[in-house]
């Protein structure tokens, strides 16, 4: 089976890369690094030992788009392209519909122009809004969106609703992701934001490792243990093991949603005390003002992609520590 990657080359998309590789799928990747890196296509070759298709382009650029369905026989797509910082959406939400909504539109379209009907939408647990009741289940009310980032989530996933309702022979699998963090145990790929890192994880090892001055924890006056936001953090190759258990899914024609997560809730200062505790490093931090968008509480109820995916994530907090500073000291070393 041949799986194109569109943002294969960003930090869910190289990671699940891997995974597909080791697995012994082919895969296609295309990405125009504008959250990502090039170097990262030679450390997933490096790491697997294999190559692969690459193209670069924006994935919203239709014409350079069909010319990889017609280079490539595609059997399923997984898109990874959405931009996805919570905060930066709140200041840029024309940016964010654009390329999330009519990227995936013309994504959706180009599939159907080659008959190509699985696919795997990477969606977020902010399609449910301000969470009524904690853990979410797939049944929890999705909606009241608190930023563009979540909303545009929200609106693929009634566009792939309504595309599986009008033509029942598509294969779809909306992924709800909740707090991707770590890197690849070999230290070769990890998060790598362009710029002032948007998620806590990235900017807590930039923290440590002297590259950035101080941690700013956005809010200490939630309804939370320590006040502080709480999410359910999931290590990266847990997540995209989920993708290739969800690929095996689509065998059969359907519309799946499944929740990505632990199943535990962790709060911004839990992560940085498990952070010193894993790596011995001192993280800096101080309270800022709460972030446009946030909310108190946000953790998953997996059990439904444990059920029927035969997936649950195995790798823990400390994990998800470490494996996040060795990143970060490895590319140091390099």
């Amino acid at each position: 089976m041949k799986v194109l990657l569109t943002g294969g080359a960003g930090y869910i998309g190289s990671h699940t890369a891997v995974e597909l590789l080791n697995a012994g799928y082919e895969i296609v990747i295309i990405d125009d690094f504008s959250n990502s890196n090039e170097n990262v296509l030679n450390a997933i070759k490096k790491i697997t030992n294999k190559d692969f298709e690459f193209y670069k382009f924006d994935y919203k650029d239709r014409e350079k788009l069909e010319k990889v369905f017609e280079e490539n026989k595609i059997d399923a797509v997984i898109n990874f392209a959405g931009f996805k910082a919570v905060g930066e959406s709140v200041q840029k939400p024309l940016e964010y519909y654009y390329n999330n909504v009519t990227g995936a539109i013309i994504l959706l379209q180009t599939m159907k122009k080659y008959g190509v009907k699985r696919f795997i939408f990477s969606s977020s647990a902010t399609v449910y809004g301000n969470p009524e009741k904690v853990p979410i289940t797939e049944e929890s009310k999705t909606g009241g969106t608190t930023n563009p980032y979540g909303t545009s989530k929200l609106q693929i996933e009634q566009i792939l609703t309504d595309l599986y309702k009008s033509d029942n022979t598509w294969n779809i699998c909306i992924l709800r992701y909740f707090n991707p963090v770590g890197a690849h145990s070999s230290g070769l790929i990890g998060e790598e934001p362009q710029g002032i890192p948007n998620n806590l994880m990235p900017y807590i090892v930039r923290v440590a490792s002297g590259e950035l001055e101080i941690l700013s924890v956005f809010g200490n006056d939630y309804d939370t243990p320590d006040g502080t936001g709480v999410r359910d953090y999931i290590h990266v190759v847990d997540l995209s093991i989920g993708h290739m258990k969800a690929l095996q899914k689509l065998d059969r024609s359907g519309l799946y949603i499944y929740n990505l997560g632990t199943g535990k809730g962790y709060s911004v200062l839990d992560i940085v005390r498990n952070f010193e505790e894993a790596t011995g490093q001192k993280v800096k931090y101080k309270i800022a003002p709460r972030r446009d968008g946030d909310i108190a509480t946000c953790y998953a109820d997996p059990s439904k992609a444990k059920a029927e995916l035969g997936w649950e994530a195995k790798r823990d907090l400390k994990d998800m520590c470490r494996d996040s500073w060795n990143y970060i000291q490895k590319k140091k070393e390099s």
